[in-house]
């Protein structure tokens, strides 16, 4: 691929200006870049969604397969689209692994062996809506090989994977580099950068600043300097919301209680045997691999899960499936998951998505006053999206949406605040700036943090506690066992 003297124009977002760029098959670039920098309008472009305003771009692969998180976005949509949970008398899982994998070419020795490099085979006949973010990323992946594209565009591939999901993937990835696939990877933060890429770029609001390399880009005196993220924003945060509090809540009673916790699928039981109490300021931390129930447990946790009625169950004082209204509840938790963002997908601007955290609904559809829009501008100024308030939310970035997201989880500055890796799409920047402002919240007042992340460098300093998930039986039908510290 050549570029020369090209600029792209997205509706969305910066120019993209590449003036001298030469890129070859026998190359794996990692280009790095945050939230608005041109990652986005390099992709399309690459992949034939945009057209250029000037310049030359030459040799362009004929068959460009670009995986990210709106693509795995659009294939769970499909998923809800054919969802026939309501016209039958049992919970349709959607199409299984195994279906997806040969809806692009019939079963060969190469189904065989991305099964065995991306450990999927205990998930093969499994629903797609049933996997776990991370899960359903190696499915995308493999979906990705199996097409054989020239080449193989990975938009933050890592997202959602656990620790050692991502080390495999990183040996998967670098194995297929060495089979010939031309790879290229967009990343926003530089921990990601594998160890096989030959060369790497700095894109900063649609500038390419280093490009060269991956010996000759790292050691760059340039290079330091632009990724220096070492000093914190210091601020103020909006004031705390009353009406949503708990007055007078006795410091030692739980905010959460299960009792003998137990969530089963038709594929077998995922964890059972949990007693666990969740008491004010007791920050927690949740730990265990893709699948392990993580995301299952915080979704019993806000009542989200139809299984919730069917545990012992105790949220802020209401037993589940007592007569209480799922509102009482939801009134005083914010929510940030994987889950949330793929549900999103009403009309409406960045401010009216912030302000839904005060109505918990996904959209707002009561009244709501100037206080509540000044309030959501206070947050999406304090999150560095003061100019994108009326922007509508479906085109804002992936990374965009997600600092929506997590400011209408915040707004409340809640009594439970449920983070289910929260700062998946964000760049470096963004991600410090996340996680201090839930640090401010927590010293800030009383609010409680349930917390999943699989990255080690997202660590709250003041969560003390631990709740961990590790495989007890292996296989399809994997049972976890659950530790507290």
């Amino acid at each position: 691929m050549q570029f020369h003297q090209v600029e792209v124009e997205p509706r969305h977002g910066p120019t993209l200006r590449l003036d001298q760029w030469q890129l070859e098959p026998n190359q794996s670039w990692v280009i790095l870049g945050g939230n608005g920098s041109g990652k986005s309008a390099l992709a399309r472009l690459l992949n034939g969604d945009l057209p250029l305003a000037r310049g030359e771009f030459r040799d362009r692969p004929a068959r460009v397969h670009w995986l990210s998180l709106e693509s795995q976005q659009a294939l769970y949509e499909r998923e809800l689209y054919r969802d026939e949970t309501d016209f039958s008398d049992h919970l349709d899982p959607g199409t299984s692994v195994r279906e997806l994998l040969e809806e692009i070419r019939p079963w060969d020795e190469a189904h065989d062996r991305l099964v065995a490099l991306l450990k999927l085979a205990p998930l093969l006949d499994r629903g797609y809506r049933l996997l776990s973010s991370g899960e359903g990323r190696k499915v995308m992946l493999a979906r990705a090989v199996l097409d054989r594209p020239d080449l193989l565009l990975l938009d933050e591939p890592f997202e959602g994977l656990d620790r050692q999901a991502r080390l495999d993937l990183i040996d998967v990835l670098g194995e297929l580099a060495n089979g010939g696939q031309w790879l290229m990877m967009l990343i926003g933060q530089r921990q990601d950068v594998p160890p096989w890429a030959t060369h790497l770029a700095l894109l900063d609001r649609g500038q390419l600043m280093l490009q060269g390399t991956a010996d000759a880009v790292l050691n760059h005196p340039d290079w330091t300097a632009a990724l220096d993220l070492s000093a914190r924003e210091s601020f103020d945060l909006p004031e705390r919301q009353s009406d949503f509090q708990l007055p007078d809540w006795p410091a030692d009673k739980p905010l959460v209680e299960l009792h003998n916790g137990r969530v089963e699928y038709a594929t077998g039981v995922q964890f059972e045997g949990l007693d666990w109490q969740l008491r004010p300021g007791e920050h927690t931390q949740i730990h265990g691999p893709n699948g392990c129930g993580k995301s299952t447990l915080l979704s019993l946790v806000s009542c989200d899960h139809p299984q919730c009625y069917a545990n012992n169950l105790t949220v802020f004082g209401y037993r589940r499936g007592q007569g209480e209204s799922i509102w009482d509840i939801k009134k005083h938790l914010g929510l940030v998951s994987g889950h949330l963002h793929r549900d999103y997908r009403v009309a409406g601007n960045a401010l009216t998505a912030v302000v839904s955290g005060l109505t918990d609904s996904i959209g707002v559809y009561k009244d709501t006053g100037a206080h509540e829009a000044q309030l959501a501008r206070q947050w999406l100024d304090l999150l560095g999206l003061a100019d994108k308030a009326g922007e509508a939310f479906k085109r804002l970035s992936t990374g965009e949406q997600r600092l929506v997201l997590i400011a209408r989880a915040l707004i409340k500055q809640p009594p439970l605040l449920i983070l289910d890796e929260p700062t998946q799409g964000l760049d470096d920047v963004n991600r410090f700036r996340v996680l201090a402002a839930v640090e401010r919240i927590l010293e800030a007042g009383p609010t409680t943090l349930l917390f999943v992340s699989h990255r080690d460098d997202e660590q709250p300093a003041l969560i003390r506690r631990h709740l961990r998930f590790s495989a007890e039986q292996p296989g399809a039908s994997a049972l976890f066992r659950i530790t507290t510290e």
